[in-house]
């Protein structure tokens, strides 16, 4: 990780850590880059969530790149992985996302992909991180003349998207009464028409966005709204999509959660099935639950792990020509479609694998028995440091100790927060709660001294 920018883009405050100048700022140098490098006639494509704040960070990354002799296509308001796909499919030199994913209105972030559709390698985001720190002393020259460049509408790139996901779907949903979470975010509209097109009978919440409301008690992260309405309204499935819709969960029959650990296990299966499942492996991290694992062993499928982080997902999937990996929150990647999570793309996905198997999604998720799992949130003033005190280490030894082969505890530094994370999963909920609190306790008191 850098100085601004994080496993998943740079993230912040907005107006406070992540401005407006900061966003104008990487749009001057992404153009000058891109055109330094040979590149004529630099193109890149836009897209934004529906905080208030994303089109003041649009306007501004915008005028930088025009500033500096880049045409900029606007996708307006978008998904995340809409915009992979519109630079990847179109020839666009590079594509930039206004969103902090699952994060409140509050908080922004600008994420870069390169030419392929993927996360943006770490060399070019250091020159962007060297030249933020310049300020001043660092001038670039303006395009001037026929040489600035041009800003454009693109909601055709976005309409094509659409398509291509509605061409994905083996099947009709036309028997199908699926309920909808849009987190009053990028999905608010494109979700609705994908599953209308595909003939399924939708109902929809959180789907009215007015810049404020993004992820409140909403999406992905707050899903018992969506398992409400999955059972009042007596739906066969629901799915809840985050901020910019890169993730997806489901809700089965019984308004029960089904996450990104039971829907790496429903796919992986599918897969096979299809003889889709390249080397028999899925890829996760090390977040995912051990109930999963145990569910793959049954089944004689392989896993890999990395670090958290889609992006770390994707680079092993591309190395080892894996085709399935993904995230307990529900990033999911299936390489044959997408660079990235994209959760329109799950769900279309999972229902394919439920109209083929003829079983209800409470039956297909059966096999993985999650473990209790706890996190705790410890926000400290340097990461490394707190990790690696010699007290904080001691205190996670022990509770590895305590758990041997019936559990694990976990202690890492968020991509994107000054925090430390302390997942444990144990027998009982009541000590995955008693010994992540424990370790939480130790990095506390390692804070003050």
């Amino acid at each position: 990780m850098g100085k601004y920018f994080g496993t998943d883009g740079f993230r912040g405050e907005a107006g406070v850590t992540l401005t407006a100048d900061h966003a104008y700022r990487i749009g001057r140098f992404l153009g000058y880059h891109f055109s330094e490098n040979g590149t004529k006639g630099v193109r890149v494509a836009i897209g934004k969530d529906t905080r208030r704040s994303s089109y003041m960070l649009e306007y501004a990354v915008t005028a930088g790149l025009a500033a500096s002799g880049a045409d900029v296509s606007l996708l307006h308001v978008t998904t995340t992985p809409s915009v992979s796909y519109v630079v990847s499919s179109e020839g666009f030199d590079c594509g930039i996302m206004i969103s902090a994913s699952h994060n409140p209105y509050s908080d922004n972030g600008i994420k870069l992909v390169n030419r392929f559709g993927e996360k943006m390698d770490d060399a070019t985001l250091g020159l962007i991180e060297d030249y933020l720190d310049a300020g001043d002393s660092v001038a670039l020259p303006f395009a001037t003349g026929e040489r600035v460049g041009k800003v454009i509408d693109h909601t055709v790139g976005r309409n094509r998207y659409l398509g291509y996901l509605i061409s994905l779907s083996r099947h009709s949903f036309r028997s199908y009464r699926i309920g909808l979470d849009c987190a009053n975010g990028s999905a608010w509209m494109l979700a609705k028409a994908v599953f209308d097109a595909l003939g399924a009978y939708t109902e929809v919440i959180h789907a009215s966005p007015d810049g404020l409301n993004v992820n409140r008690n909403a999406g992905s992260t707050h899903i018992e709204s969506l398992a409400e309405l999955v059972q009042e309204r007596r739906l066969d499935v629901g799915f809840a999509f985050d901020g910019d819709a890169d993730r997806c969960l489901a809700v089965d029959e019984n308004g029960q959660i089904v996450n990104g650990d039971h829907i790496l296990y429903i796919l992986a299966k599918h897969l096979r099935a299809q003889n889709e499942l390249a080397n028999n492996t899925v890829v996760t991290t090390v977040m995912s639950n051990l109930g999963l694992y145990r569910a793959l062993d049954a089944e004689g499928i392989a896993y890999e792990q990395t670090t958290v982080g889609d992006r770390f997902i994707w680079e092993n999937m591309k190395e080892n020509r894996h085709s399935l990996g993904g995230e307990q929150s529900g990033h999911i990647i299936l390489s044959k479609y997408a660079t990235t999570g994209d959760g329109i793309l799950t769900a279309i996905a999972l229902m394919d694998a439920i109209i083929e198997s003829r079983e209800p999604l409470s039956k297909l998720a059966q096999p993985v028995r999650m473990l209790p799992q706890v996190t705790v949130n410890v926000r400290v003033s340097d990461k490394a440091k707190a990790k690696n005190a010699p007290s904080v280490q001691q205190a996670v030894q022990t509770v590895r100790d305590k758990l041997g082969k019936e559990g694990r505890i976990l202690l890492r530094e968020s991509g994107t927060e000054p925090v430390l994370r302390v997942m444990v999963e144990a027998p009982t909920e009541t000590l995955c709660q008693t010994l992540s609190n424990a370790v939480a306790d130790v990095i506390r008191s390692e804070e003050k001294q």
